[in-house]
């Protein structure tokens, strides 16, 4: 490959959650002597960023004024060719780009635009964390509809969701396409089936699209927008170049909306804290990241992530009798389900992570997401590390 996605980073003192953070709070433990850690909890990636993001960064920097500043116009231009080449996106202006300090910001201003505090918000479950602490944060009500799982694959429970919408009276929904923490990467159809309910019932729709750009081979994304007209205007998509490329330190998402009114309520909403305003450096990167060398890095991504994901999935099958996943079509997570192992050998999920931690393979606890008996995998490292990974996995937890 062309870039670089097996080198080992040394990230112990620099910034980085994923590994200074382990041993502090509810992260996890610090592992016992003799173990590194391997990185797996956090949803960031242990590869370098493309090039052509350091060098527009180091570019920048080398004037030395950083004063207010306007959006570039080539800002929202590159948003709209990347989102056309990569995702078939046709119509998108300038005008329907708003900036967010981060996607979390971006659903809460929706809601608070079109809901009133104790309204209810119907969320798929599985859930990732993050839409749990920011929803009911600001005092919403969560109604979860639980994904289930038909011949290895997660999908939606549309009578459920009809259920919930029709009898709880909601009328705002949060959407993550893909999902995140399954992986599962929605077909039209799919789509389809849960605007047509969203729009029976009046449902705003907030769409989370933050992993569209890693999707893996033989899948494709489709934005929640471009099933309909009704869909695209009823629905405030929220992207970045963070998950992508590795950028979530900098900050810097933004919102596609083409409803002038919906577009005006969200704007109006987000600006009332006066701080949802964008970083000149978060600007430069995701110019940087949108070029053409962008492209192809994000393409040898998608080769790395689904040979890790393969490597993973094969391991389990022929090594963890009772531990299983269903195959991510999209993301870097894995999400595992240990509950007929737990089960067999009388443990539960706290008895496995304790064990994974304790030799360095720090993962992250499911029950957040609601899974009852889960843990949450990035597979985001050179496949030597995930090799690593579960190769104490079998040793020292499942196989011990």
């Amino acid at each position: 490959m062309k870039y670089d996605f097996t080198s080992r980073l040394e990230r112990a003192g620099f910034d980085a959650v994923a590994v200074d953070g382990v041993g502090k709070g509810n992260a996890p433990a610090a592992p016992r002597e003799g173990f590194d850690l391997i990185p797996m909890w956090v949803a960031d990636m242990n590869f370098p960023c493309v090039p052509s993001v350091q060098r527009a960064l180091v570019a920048r920097a080398q004037h030395p004024v950083f004063g207010y500043f306007e959006p570039r116009e080539e800002y929202f231009q590159k948003i709209i060719e990347w989102q056309h080449r990569r995702n078939g996106v046709e119509g998108l202006e300038p005008r329907h780009i708003g900036y967010e300090n981060g996607v979390l910001g971006g659903l809460v201003s929706t809601l608070q635009s079109f809901c009133n505090p104790g309204d209810k918000v119907l969320v798929h479950s599985p859930t990732y964390i993050g839409f749990t602490h920011s929803i009911e944060n600001a005092g919403f009500r969560i109604v979860n509809s639980p994904l289930v799982i038909r011949d290895g694959v997660w999908r939606m429970d549309f009578d459920d969701m009809e259920q919930k919408l029709a009898e709880q009276r909601i009328h705002a929904v949060v959407f993550c396409s893909p999902h995140n923490p399954c992986g599962r990467v929605w077909e039209r159809e799919e789509i389809e089936q849960a605007m047509e309910l969203f729009r029976r019932y009046g449902c705003t729709v907030v769409s989370d699209e933050i992993w569209s750009d890693i999707i893996l081979p033989g899948h494709r994304h489709v934005p929640t927008q471009s099933v309909s007209e009704d869909a695209r205007m009823r629905t405030v998509a929220l992207y970045a170049p963070s998950k992508t490329f590795n950028l979530a330190g900098l900050v810097g998402s933004y919102h596609v909306i083409y409803s002038d009114y919906l577009r005006d309520r969200v704007n109006s909403a987000s600006s009332k804290s006066c701080y949802n305003e964008m970083n000149v450096l978060s600007m430069h990167a995701l110019l940087g990241a949108y070029e053409p060398e962008g492209y192809e890095w994000v393409d040898e991504l998608r080769q790395v992530i689904a040979g890790n994901v393969d490597f993973a999935l094969g391991y389990m099958a022929e090594h963890f009798e009772g531990v299983t996943a269903c195959r991510p079509q999209g993301t870097y997570m894995l999400f595992i389900d240990c509950g007929e192992w737990c089960r067999a050998h009388g443990k539960g999920i706290v008895d496995v992570e304790r064990a994974a931690w304790d030799v360095g393979v720090a993962v992250q606890d499911g029950r957040m997401f609601h899974g009852p008996c889960h843990v949450r995998m990035n597979l985001a490292l050179p496949l030597s590390r995930v090799q690593e990974a579960f190769d104490r996995l079998d040793r020292y937890v499942f196989n011990a």
